[in-house]
């Protein structure tokens, strides 16, 4: 399908096009006052407080003024967005302040986050946003920005992007102003190009599939793409949903997906989050398969096609320490990121890593996509079960055990003290006596959410007891100390 801009430019009628929106522009009071607007994954709040329409403007109009300086004339910005009841204001607020930076904007509505990396990557497009909070409850949203190439906006470009919205006053309007297109066909393009390598490789004929799409922005794609393949279909919350987008459902409540393979004697159920860039799999037996065990097996099946330089995964510091020995006995090598799919994408480009990801289920492998993607991740791990001619029970069984592994959250309300929890003299003597006491027998990790107001506290250790044990002394520590 081609995603190219002219004749689609042009058979767009006037009526589809926004208001020129400078005058607006101008007379907003800025409303970005935080020294740090971005987080590990964009900007992301509750909207109404720390994320409002007007703020989306003013970033829409400095991102669009930082990332267009260079920009054609109509080089159009790519714009999504998943089900939230938030999500048409801020999309809309972030296309006037888009246009008013001179860009053209090409809206493809309801999709999952890693369809405007791919259009973004695959059009002249000089970059793509997202509006989505991903696996956040539905009174949150966020906005994520894509440069040309269609990978995740660099630090340093967010700084110049929170520089300018800093002065946002003094900024100049555009003498060129930029117009709006509703775009959903472009989709298509993002369905054929991850559907394609795997459609000549296996056919999904006789595979039960059980999709839990979390009232988000897969409701559209994901079941089309498995049935396109060949796969009988059961769904879960599948209608675009902004009030119950990832309450009780999805890849952070997995209880409704497990109950509805064991109903339907599924062979494989897969759970979305909100913005559909991260997966978990549900096997036969009821038994989760997390990014540890999804890099494990695509890993392996990478390995057996010598795609896999150096036998090289990238995974983060949550990683089951079971998952890194078992890769080692494969004859591979992990390396260790710190949480966050930017700084796995990081490690990957530094070390030359085809295979990357989270344990939870957020997985980046650049032979076949740009972003993470958890449709993506979804069609080759069933490519992997139907290849093999078995269950993904069966794979799970000859991976590997994992070891007894805890996460508790403490909710942390003031912003001071969870960014510097380090500083916080009392947690830090007692993270040193628990990992003296460990040894090599266990692991700890105590770290600030770079998404919710959480400070996240995981201990991992070869025994439940000792992992529980000090997994309850270190939260009382933090709710101590720090709430």
């Amino acid at each position: 399908m081609s995603v190219t801009s002219q004749s689609q430019r042009k058979s767009v009628p006037k009526s589809d096009r926004t208001i020129q929106p400078t005058k607006l522009v101008r007379k907003v009071v800025a409303a970005a006052k935080d020294v740090n607007l971005f987080g590990t994954d964009g900007i992301r709040g509750h909207v109404g407080q720390h994320l409002t329409p007007q703020l989306a403007l003013q970033v829409g109009f400095c991102a669009g003024l930082e990332l267009g300086q260079h920009a054609s004339p109509h080089q159009p910005f790519i714009l999504g967005q998943d089900s939230r009841n938030s999500s048409d204001m801020l999309a809309m607020a972030l296309s006037a302040g888009l246009t008013a930076a001179g860009l053209d904007v090409w809206h493809v509505g309801l999709c999952p986050t890693p369809a405007v990396a791919y259009l973004t990557h695959h059009t002249e497009a000089v970059g793509g946003v997202m509006v989505s909070a991903s696996h956040n409850p539905p009174a949150d949203n966020g906005i994520k920005f894509f440069q040309a190439n269609g990978t995740k906006l660099p630090p340093h470009a967010q700084q110049q992007i929170e520089q300018r919205i800093k002065a946002y006053k003094q900024q100049q309007p555009s003498t060129k102003w930029g117009h709006h297109f509703y775009r959903p066909e472009l989709t298509q393009a993002y369905t054929e190009a991850i559907q394609g390598p795997l459609q000549s490789q296996v056919d999904f004929q006789g595979l039960k599939v059980v999709l839990d799409l979390a009232w988000g922005a897969a409701t559209q794609l994901a079941p089309a793409v498995f049935q396109a393949m060949g796969a009988e279909v059961i769904c879960l919350h599948d209608q675009p949903d902004g009030d119950r987008i990832n309450v009780n459902c999805g890849s952070t409540h997995l209880e409704p997906l497990k109950a509805a393979v064991a109903l339907h004697n599924a062979d494989v159920g897969f759970a979305f989050d909100g913005d559909a860039d991260r997966v978990l799999a549900i096997d036969c037996q009821g038994r989760t398969v997390d990014g540890d065990y999804i890099l494990y097996l695509w890993g392996k099946a990478l390995q057996q096609q010598s795609q896999l330089p150096n036998n090289l995964i990238v995974a983060t510091v949550m990683s089951n320490l079971g998952f890194e020995l078992a890769w080692q006995r494969q004859g591979g090598t992990l390396i260790r990121a710190a949480v966050g799919d930017q700084n796995v994408h990081a490690e990957m480009l530094k070390h030359g890593s085809m295979l990357g990801g989270e344990q939870s289920g957020h997985i980046l492998c650049p032979h076949y996509g740009v972003s993470g993607d958890g449709l993506l991740t979804a069609l080759h791990l069933a490519t992997i079960v139907c290849q093999n001619k078995t269950r993904l029970s069966c794979l799970v069984d000859e991976s590997f055990q994992t070891y007894p592994q805890i996460l508790k959250n403490v909710r942390v309300e003031d912003r001071d003290r969870r960014r510097n929890w380090q500083d916080c003299q009392p947690l830090q003597a007692l993270i040193h006596r628990a990992t003296n006491d460990m040894g090599d027998q266990g692991r700890i990790l105590v770290r600030a959410s770079g998404t919710e107001p959480l400070i996240r506290v995981m201990v991992e250790a070869s025994e439940m007891e000792m992992a529980a044990q000090w997994t309850d002394r270190l939260v009382s520590a933090v709710e101590t100390h720090l709430v």
